[in-house]
């Protein structure tokens, strides 16, 4: 049932690396060992940690799982040596990456991997961005987790429920170890995610051309100055203003800002003196007929 080889490696002083194979059987198997479904730990036999102890391997203890039958391969760290003998049992996550079924052989070996100076996320679903805070909620789920693989979907549980994600990217390598180091974390976009759709403001109405129209300034003709002396030219010269006529309702967009108007529209003397005198030739045809003074006159 078991297989033992020794093979040289660099990753320990004395040139020898532990590597064996165990049945693989996922952690339902175990009573009330929820808690390595949270993580990315395993659980081996004893025998595991006396070969580990007399190889002098370095801490924390690593290693490669590999499925030969299906070409899979991940990583992971070690919760406890309590497993029976010729068996090891993993997450149900880990089973499903490495395409395992119960009892299958899977390959051990001993790795030292490199500290994890990046990673890179997606979500499986974009449930996850009704979480408020990503990083802290994945900075949390990692306490658990010894190291990652560039492929990998992990799962994390919070508030109830499962969020898988799969691993992008990790640096300086494809496998790497998260255990005590200061790691930059990124999201990309959930499977399924749409950029919202913006919606194209309304047409606004095409504004009414602005007419200038040029007024003469009344009284600008020529005069003469009581006291003797000569206008200037200036004054000599008529003089022409521009209006700016606007139709109502359109804002003056050329408004010089910080300036206050007060416009008010008030009838020509002309127009004024003409309704006036419609006003008074229609109180001709009032209050006609004889008059009675209150006040007698004497005699």
């Amino acid at each position: 049932m078991f297989h033992f080889e020794n093979f040289n490696m660099m990753m320990f002083p004395d040139g020898r690396s532990f590597k064996q194979k165990y049945k693989a059987y996922s952690v339902s198997m175990l009573n009330d060992r929820s808690d390595v479904e949270k993580g990315g730990k395993i659980i081996m036999p004893p025998s595991a940690l006396d070969s580990l102890t007399r190889l002098n391997v370095e801490y924390p203890m690593l290693f490669k799982l590999s499925n030969g039958k299906k070409n899979r391969t991940t990583h992971a760290g070690v919760l406890e040596f309590v497993a029976d003998e010729g068996k090891v049992y993993l997450p149900y996550w880990m089973m499903h990456n490495m395409l395992l079924e119960e009892g299958d052989f899977i390959q051990i070996e001993s790795v030292s991997l490199p500290v994890a100076v990046y990673s890179k996320f997606q979500p499986q679903n974009t449930d996850f961005l009704d979480i408020t805070n990503p990083t802290a909620v994945l900075e949390n789920a990692l306490r658990n987790f010894a190291c990652l693989t560039t492929g990998d979907l992990v799962a994390i549980k919070y508030n109830k429920k499962i969020y898988e994600l799969c691993v992008l990217e990790t640096r300086p390598g494809n496998a790497v170890s998260i255990i005590e180091c200061d790691m930059n974390v990124e999201f990309e976009a959930p499977v399924g995610y749409q950029e919202p759709t913006r919606s194209r403001p309304h047409e606004q109405p095409q504004q009414e051309a602005v007419e200038y129209v040029q007024e003469e300034v009344p009284f600008a003709g020529e005069g003469n100055r009581l006291d003797g002396k000569k206008k200037k030219d200036s004054q000599l010269t008529p003089q022409t203003v521009v209006k700016k006529v606007i139709a109502r309702g359109i804002p003056d967009y050329d408004h010089p800002y910080g300036l206050i108007k007060f416009d008010r529209n008030v009838k020509a003397i002309s127009d004024r003196i003409i309704a006036d005198e419609t006003n008074v030739e229609n109180d001709v045809d009032n209050f006609q007929g004889a008059g009675c003074s209150l006040k007698k006159t004497r005699k």
